[in-house]
């Protein structure tokens, strides 16, 4: 099985769906995997499996705003689509809700 690590920025749409439904809320010291790089740095990661590939996703703090935003970020792109379909709908040709003038109103002379 590969090894791989890299920044969640350059993750597939696949593995970063993995990486979301892994830690939905986040991850915490016990998800984190640290790494030492030959040159002594370490890298600090969590880990993502697939059936081929085990990617080591680099920790970062635009990593944690991206779990974090993930599911506003979907729910405002899901509102946006909702909201283009009830818009296109008026267009073509539904119904449009009337205004109800009820008998309360005034006549404006």
């Amino acid at each position: 099985m590969r090894r791989v690590i890299v920044d969640y920025k350059r993750l597939d749409r696949e593995v970063a769906s993995l990486l979301i439904d892994l830690y939905p809320h986040g991850y915490g010291d016990n998800d984190i995997i640290v790494l030492k790089k030959p040159n002594g740095e370490l890298i600090e990661a969590v880990e993502v499996k697939t059936d081929d590939t085990i990617y080591l996703v680099k920790i970062s703090q635009s990593l944690s705003n991206f779990i974090s935003n993930f599911e506003e970020n979907i729910e405002k792109e899901l509102g946006s689509s909702e909201e283009a379909k009830l818009t296109e709908g008026a267009v073509d040709g539904s119904p449009e809700i009337e205004p109800d003038f009820s008998s309360d109103s005034e006549d404006i002379a």
